[in-house]
């Protein structure tokens, strides 16, 4: 069984949460690594506490349900434990599975970095299928309070997050983006014909990605437009408010927060095997793994720097950090009996501290 109280000691360092709160928040994150789902059920089963699984059960619920949950606070901690200084590249994207015939949707924003994102804000959208401008707006007004928009290196998002006003909005509050756009968007071409923006590019060499110095008119926004034509015959088209002769390969960043639903879904805490469909109920049980995410992405970090991930032929590496991390989190909160793996869980709680 785990000794907690160095991990509340930890917690209550970085995070200001009365005592019963901070108990929960650490039985919680140890819970679900043990047993690597959210589903309440076999979470509340491996509880630390003398309790019976029905009453942690309804502990669970009524945190979900009740407790106010600081999210600014949330997201402050996140960004202490990735360590990184500002400015930083944002990731923007939705999540979405069923439960029955009812929809979860979710979109959140990450701070890309090594390959991963590490989420900071979110919110569950209460509908299916894609979001719409007024919601995109929030969310990054929302970051824009808490760091600042000047903290934002550039956004890069998929073709889902397009559209005039969305894009005016961006460019009003001067930040940097790398967005994708569709191969039918229209602009003028050089010779003052509205076409397809794809066809800006077919003439170019495959594979090989394409700057055009100048800023060309799309939905009535001076944008600067890069592409390349892949060898399936698709284009990546990306847009951006000034001119960066990178902008394909900075907008690739974008892929590091489908690594991060991974984490969150199938490859980590299964979150698709959740049965909490109320919003902000939803809202709160993510807060929750991004706490674990980051602690099982950080303990991998620390793993690697001892002894570096090995790479398989193709020069990916055989796993990812915070599966590294992950992993072995698990394992020593799976054998807490041994005394080393006792040693070793107050060293990587020690890692969570942010002071």
């Amino acid at each position: 069984m785990a000794d907690i109280r160095l991990l509340e000691r930890t917690l209550r360092e970085n995070v200001t949460w009365n005592r019963a709160r901070i108990n929960f928040l650490a039985r919680f994150l140890i819970a679900v690594i043990e047993v690597r789902t959210v589903n309440l059920s076999e979470v509340a089963t491996v509880f630390v506490g003398r309790a019976k699984p029905a009453s942690h059960y309804k502990r669970v619920q009524r945190f979900l349900r009740f407790f106010e949950l600081p999210y600014a606070q949330v997201a402050r901690f996140v960004v202490r434990l990735l360590g990184v200084s500002a400015p930083w590249v944002l990731t923007l994207d939705r999540t979405d599975w069923y439960l029955g015939e009812t929809p979860l949707n979710i979109m959140v924003i990450g701070i890309a970095y090594r390959g991963v994102a590490f989420p900071v804000l979110w919110t569950v959208l209460e509908k299916k299928g894609c979001s719409d401008t007024t919601e995109r707006i929030e969310l990054v007004k929302e970051f824009g309070r808490i760091f600042g928009y000047h903290s934002i290196a550039y956004l890069c998002a998929d073709r889902e997050f397009i559209g005039k006003d969305w894009f005016a909005w961006l460019r009003s509050q001067e930040v940097d983006f790398r967005i994708r756009v569709r191969e039918n968007t229209k602009v003028i071409n050089g010779r003052g014909q509205l076409v397809a923006i794809h066809r800006l590019f077919r003439s170019h060499r495959i594979g090989e990605p394409l700057v055009l110095e100048r800023a060309r008119a799309i939905w009535g926004l001076p944008l600067f437009v890069s592409g390349v034509r892949l060898w399936s015959g698709e284009y990546v088209i990306v847009v951006a408010p000034r001119f960066t002769d990178a902008a394909v390969s900075e907008y690739a960043r974008r892929w590091e927060i489908e690594t991060l639903f991974s984490c969150l879904k199938s490859r980590g805490f299964r979150l698709e095997e959740t049965h909490v469909v109320h919003p902000e109920r939803l809202k709160k049980l993510v807060a929750l793994l991004a706490f674990t995410f980051c602690w099982a992405h950080i303990i991998g970090e620390w793993l690697t720097q001892a002894k570096p991930l090995k790479l398989k032929k193709h020069g990916r590496k055989a796993m990812s950090i915070f599966r590294h991390g992950f992993d072995h989190l698990r394992r020593i909160l799976c054998n807490l009996m041994s005394r080393p793996q006792q040693v070793a869980f107050r060293q990587v709680t020690k890692l969570l501290s942010c002071t």
